[in-house]
């Protein structure tokens, strides 16, 4: 399905000193720094999967979605979708993919989304046919009908992301491509996203490749995750070998009625006058061991154990590999 060998990717950044006579001379005597966004990067994907790429800002999680849907060439290295060389064949292959850019727009601001579909139809080549089974299937699972009459322009962020994977989806593409596509949405349109992007994956079995900072998006959608950075594959597994892999770190929460002495292994993650939560490593403290320290110091009152929270487990990952 994807197969990606080796990619590298830099760019050329200007860079000038703040001030009106700095910006007068950078025309002249400009100051250019090379950035490398990928540095060999290599992975495959299989049909049907719903994949997560996750990495801090500038990890290069944009720049691979922009070059696996044929924006971008890379410097060097290869890479195969659907036996099509994206930045090659784009006429033929975009007709395959649909690409949702979360802070950039495929609908026309002034006019009505079903306008902006209706020429869609036209660019994907699409007969009646297949064009209204296809919209009727999205406005059923996306509930599109309020919407299409609707100029863009008046449109909540979250009914025009809708919209947007909507119009990503009408050629009925094999692979769907979504760089943050949950960014700045409400609770409700997030859960709303979420809940179609499985349904969709499950329905037209469609392989999904997103890029996202919201860890629920990862637990609610990803079956495996990819974390990139600086420009370099560091981790590739499941979000249950993740948990396995830090299962000795656990969260506990409590209150006491006096001060405490914590033992090796934990770590005070908040702290009030009546409360206490900390991260426990279980390598160096067991539980009990932390209950007895915490009854020697006048007992305790409604005790919570949890496990570590994928915001946790992979801000250790960022740590770990150094990428922040």
């Amino acid at each position: 399905m994807i197969q990606v060998e080796h990619l590298s990717k830099s760019f050329q950044i200007r860079k000038r000193q703040a001030g009106l006579k700095s910006s007068l001379r950078s025309f002249f005597v400009g100051k250019s720094e090379n950035i490398q966004a990928l540095d060999d990067l290599s992975f495959t994907i299989e049909t049907g999967e719903i994949v997560g790429m996750i990495g801090p800002n500038g990890a290069g999680k944009s720049t691979t979605i922009k070059i696996l849907s044929g924006i971008l060439v890379p410097d060097s290295g290869t890479c195969t979708v659907l036996q099509y060389c994206p930045w090659k064949s784009r006429k033929e292959y975009v007709k395959k993919i649909g690409v949702v850019l979360g802070q950039r727009s495929q609908l026309f601001w002034d006019v009505p989304v079903e306008d902006t579909y209706g020429l869609l139809k036209d660019l994907y080549d699409l007969s009646p046919h297949e064009y209204l089974d296809s919209l009727q299937e999205l406005i059923q699972m996306l509930s599109l009908k309020e919407l299409l009459p609707v100029p863009v322009r008046q449109l909540s962020l979250g009914q025009r992301m809708r919209c947007e994977i909507a119009a990503a989806l009408l050629h009925r593409p094999q692979i769907l491509f979504l760089d943050e596509p949950t960014i700045g949405l409400d609770a409700i349109s997030k859960t709303a996203v979420r809940r179609f992007i499985r349904e969709l994956n499950q329905r037209r079995s469609t392989t999904v490749i997103l890029t996202t900072h919201d860890m629920k998006d990862i637990e609610s959608l990803s079956t495996r995750i990819l974390l990139v950075g600086k420009g370099k594959l560091l981790l590739d597994g499941s979000l249950e070998e993740l948990r396995h892999r830090f299962g000795h770190i656990k969260e506990v929460s409590f209150r006491t009625a006096e001060p405490i002495i914590l033992p090796k292994g934990a770590k005070i993650l908040e702290q009030t006058e009546y409360r206490t939560r900390l991260r426990l490593d279980l390598k160096s403290c067991s539980l009990n061991q932390l209950l007895l320290q915490l009854s020697q110091n006048g007992g305790i009152e409604d005790l919570a154990v949890e496990e570590n929270s994928i915001e946790e487990i992979v801000a250790q990952l960022y740590q770990q590999y150094n990428i922040i």
